[in-house]
């Protein structure tokens, strides 16, 4: 029988990168003379990758993007993010301990996250977390991303795990549905970006802190899964 793997999400899950996409997102719209966006606006932005957060935001400020004027902003987008990284970007509180634990119990880790692979290898890279993962893909990665089950499906294929050993962490719905897509239970955390509560999505379950995050918890979910 193959390890256990946990699969996390990042923004809002893993990190706290909310500071970090919201200036760089307001570096990237202040190129068009939009007003800048707040904190209050992020969970209505964030999920599907930077392209996506661009779009939105011009069109919650009343400024919807032609197809030709999205390339520009993008480059600009990564350039500055990937700059200024990690900024204040930080792993959330009782991450690293969790993961150590889980790691020490012969556990298997990956992420799956929309951001783009590239930006979130260099994150990753930026906070020393990248050694603590089996695989790291990202919202172009594949020909699909979450909630599809295939990015997910994939992401376990590459940490060399077995979907039926296979727990997802995240913060948003997308995380819940590619979980519940692929058959897999879901952990939600209630910290991160998600616009509604998160025990609203019907995660398998929901933790606090990631001091509950064990792997006695997670050895638990995929015995009733």
């Amino acid at each position: 029988m193959k390890s256990p793997l946990v699969v996390f999400d990042l923004d809002g899950t893993l990190i706290d990168t909310a500071p970090d996409l919201i200036t760089s997102l307001n570096h990237t719209i202040a190129a068009l003379d939009l007003a800048p966006v707040g904190y209050e606006d992020l969970t209505h932005l964030v999920g599907q990758g930077a392209k996506a957060m661009i779009e939105r935001a011009c069109r919650l400020r009343g400024h919807p993007l032609a197809e030709e004027a999205v390339p520009p902003l993008l480059e600009r987008f990564i350039a500055f993010y990937s700059d200024t990284m990690p900024g204040a970007s930080q792993p959330y509180p009782g991450l690293l301990a969790s993961m150590e634990a889980l790691k020490g119990a012969g556990f298997r880790l990956a992420v799956c996250t929309n951001k783009m692979e590239s930006l979130a290898l260099t994150l990753l890279k930026k906070l020393d977390l990248t050694g603590h993962f089996d695989a790291i893909t990202g919202g172009d990665t594949f020909a699909v991303r979450k909630p599809d089950a295939q990015h997910l499906i994939g992401t376990v294929e590459r940490a060399g795990g077995a979907l039926s050993r296979t727990v997802m962490v995240g913060d948003s719905i997308n995380d819940i549905l590619v979980a519940r897509n692929a058959g897999v239970p879901s952990i939600a955390v209630p910290f991160g970006y998600s616009d509604v509560g998160v025990e609203a999505l019907s995660p398998s379950h929901v933790i606090a802190h990631y001091d509950e995050l064990t792997p006695a918890l997670v050895e638990e979910l995929l015995a009733v899964a």
